[in-house]
């Protein structure tokens, strides 16, 4: 069940590239501030509907923020390095170093070991999403800090994946996600208000910046919270490298963005490693 809530999950999280495209003009810290904020008053509104609307005890808040900040800057870094690097594909493949930040995180914080097949597996998927952009690491500034901020939003996507984990036992699913995204947009939203300009809103965008809260983080992030708590953190992150393929789909239908025979290859070789994770057995 755990590995098929992943996979439901990677379908609705794919989109994310592709409206976070059409959310321009508006800049990345509201786009990801209001995705967050629509996100967690949705999934805290579904939280109490189910009966699970009762608040952490005052003790955890210090603890939860600081998982809303690690879940904040997942978004905000994924959203602006989308501004800065070649193509979606490269952003999205570069976000998916991140099993390599979980499998260490979930080792050292919670004891849970890979099989050498699975560190095979990893390695694999590693290898997949470096190919997948076409080795495309550009030369320049620019670029540069494109890149710099996809692995920082990986790291940060390493520390999220590791805390819905540890967090499985003391909260119902719907209110530990509805939480940590409304903590996340509290964290973002006074960058948000001192940029916030209403000409860079359209009907259009605010359509996109909508999708980006109900699609691929309403459902998609939160079927992916209850798949943690279902299978290893390590194991659901490498099923969610997955996206890499999905997003650049939808980049190339809807907005024509070019990949090369090399990334088509890289694709492969990423699901070749996603099977030798998630399959049982050593």
């Amino acid at each position: 069940m755990g590995v098929l809530l992943a996979m439901i999950a990677v379908c609705a999280f794919s989109t994310s590239a592709l409206f976070a495209r059409l959310s321009a003009p508006a800049p990345a810290v509201e786009a990801t501030f209001f995705r967050l904020l629509g996100a967690g008053v949705l999934v805290l509104t579904a939280a109490v509907l189910a009966g699970q609307g009762r608040l952490p005890a005052r003790a955890a808040l210090p603890r939860l923020a600081l998982y809303g900040l690690a879940t904040g800057l997942h978004f905000f870094f994924y959203i602006l390095s989308l501004e800065y690097t070649s193509s979606a594909a490269n952003s999205l493949a570069l976000v998916y170093t991140a099993p390599a930040f979980v499998a260490v995180m979930a080792w050292v914080t919670l004891g849970e070991r890979l099989t050498p097949r699975q560190m095979v597996g990893v390695a694999v998927v590693l290898l997949g999403v470096l190919l997948l952009t076409g080795f495309d690491l550009s030369i320049g500034l620019r670029y540069a800090v494109g890149d710099g901020l996809a692995v920082l939003s990986a790291a940060a996507f390493g520390v999220y994946s590791v805390a819905g984990r540890s967090e499985r036992e003391r909260y119902p699913l719907l209110l530990y996600a509805g939480l940590i995204y409304l903590l996340a947009a509290a964290w973002l939203a006074p960058a948000a208000a001192a940029t916030f300009d209403p000409a860079n809103y359209r009907p259009g965008n605010i359509a996109a910046i909508i999708g980006l809260a109900v699609v691929p983080l309403g459902l998609g992030h939160t079927l992916y919270n209850a798949a943690l708590r279902r299978i290893p953190a390590a194991q659901a992150n490498v099923l969610s490298t997955l996206e890499v393929i999905g997003g650049t789909l939808l980049v190339v239908i809807f907005l024509n963005e070019r990949v090369s025979t090399v990334s088509i290859v890289g694709g492969a070789i990423v699901l070749l490693g996603v099977l030798a994770v998630v399959r049982r057995g050593d």
